[in-house]
């Protein structure tokens, strides 16, 4: 695929917030002898130095229904969605309460568990859905231990293995959030804490009151506003999850880098892509989903991809 297709590269997803999987290779995804030493080439990351994952992981928002909400037109594919990713070496999984709302974590547990031996599930919680297209912020210390609760019982665990705050919720401190996040580390119903949606000064903030482990943020190719966080996380070695990995991409023309490596090495700009995203950080874990096998299918296949010290370069340079 050469040219800019699959919607004029996600062109439309800006609107529906859709993204991409991609799966895991322990060989694939090693630099290759022609990619720059600055490049990433590890694999794999360790969450909070004891969870070790594959870089690559799949986020769980799409499953569900039109606007993130409600159940999935088509259940039986979602289910097979989400034993497919498993099948092609998924193991980390990355969902929240507030897909759905509920049915996101519901459907991760009636396809996958009992959970296969090393698969990580991450969820999310402090945003509430009041409605289709609606995220309301809710930090209250009250509210976050529900959420933690509710999330348990749904995906059917004793402990979450990464628990992340939605979002800050702007009535409520930051330590209350993360105060009750503690404690439900304390009682052994979380292994680590993440934050998403935060900057650098926020991030500082929290790892007063609770360690942190990883940060998820909105990054893509043409997206860069969380390059400082970026960066601060490979200083201080902590996750980095990108949603929205892919971007928009509609308003590029056809000799941009893209085209040009996807014609190439024979592939589709969504592959290549994703190919610079993992060679971009070390800490960089792409959580990308789809509703679609077919996508799932040819987006597993982008890990072969190998771009040049060049076409890396020239991709890199779109948003500068």
């Amino acid at each position: 695929m050469n040219t800019m297709t699959r919607r004029r590269f996600l062109g439309l997803s800006l609107a529906t917030g859709a993204t991409f999987l991609v799966g895991k290779s322990d060989v694939v995804f090693g630099a290759g002898p022609t990619t720059p030493a600055n490049m990433a080439t590890n694999p794999t990351f360790a969450l909070g130095g004891d969870l070790t994952v594959n870089r690559l992981g799949f986020g769980a928002m799409r499953v569900t229904g039109p606007g993130i909400w409600g159940w999935p037109p088509d259940r039986a594919n979602a289910l097979k969605v989400l034993r497919r990713a498993v099948e092609l070496g998924v193991d980390l999984i990355d969902t929240a309460d507030a897909y759905g709302p509920d049915t996101s974590e519901l459907l991760i547990a009636e396809a996958l568990h009992p959970y296969p031996k090393g698969l990580v599930l991450a969820t999310k919680g402090g945003l509430t859905r009041p409605g289709p297209g609606q995220w309301v912020p809710n930090g209250r210390a009250e509210h976050v231990k529900q959420a933690v609760e509710g999330s348990l019982k749904r995906l059917r665990l004793e402990r979450i293995d990464l628990y992340q705050l939605h979002a800050i919720d702007p009535k409520v401190p930051l330590e209350e959030s993360l105060g009750a996040l503690k404690q439900m580390q304390n009682a052994g119903k979380i292994r680590h804490v993440g934050l998403s949606n935060v900057d650098t000064d926020e991030i500082r903030r929290a790892r007063k009151v609770v360690p942190i482990v990883s940060v998820q943020n909105r990054y893509n190719i043409e997206d860069r506003k969380s390059e400082g966080v970026l960066a601060y996380c490979e200083k201080e070695n902590l996750g980095f999850l990108p949603w929205f990995p892919i971007g928009g991409g509609g308003g590029l023309k056809p000799e941009n880098p893209l085209n040009l490596a996807a014609k190439a090495h024979g592939v589709s700009v969504v592959q290549v892509a994703l190919a610079w995203l993992l060679e971009r950080s070390p800490v960089m874990l792409p959580i990308p989903g789809t509703s679609s096998l077919k996508h799932l299918e040819e987006n597993v296949a982008a890990a072969k991809v190998k771009l040049t010290p060049e076409e890396w370069k020239a991709i890199d340079g779109i948003a500068a």
